[in-house]
């Protein structure tokens, strides 16, 4: 989650993304509103990351205030030549 909002687009395997969708659409509908208890909540899922929470309220959240929902977007990649793990892109739209 922290590399997602740090980076705001990461490469991983498709189970991965795919599992990690829903997790980072929940906290972007947290931040949406800037509270203090959404910001411990945020903070508490994040492991007490300031770096990414405080990236995840000034610079993403604000993106989404208008959007009902859907903040992410998963884009699947060729599988690996080593294992043939099916690969994927996840990012914020």
């Amino acid at each position: 989650m922290r590399s997602l909002i740090i980076h705001e687009r990461i490469s991983t395997t498709e189970a991965k993304a795919k599992e990690l969708r829903p997790i980072i659409e929940k906290l972007v509908s947290h931040a949406r509103v800037d509270s203090v208890a959404n910001r411990r909540l945020v903070a508490a899922r994040l492991g007490n990351d300031d770096e990414s929470t405080a990236k995840l309220f000034s610079s993403i959240a604000p993106r989404y205030t208008e959007r009902p929902g859907g903040y992410t977007r998963i884009v699947k990649r060729a599988a690996t030549a080593t294992d043939g793990r099916k690969q994927a892109y996840i990012a914020f739209v």
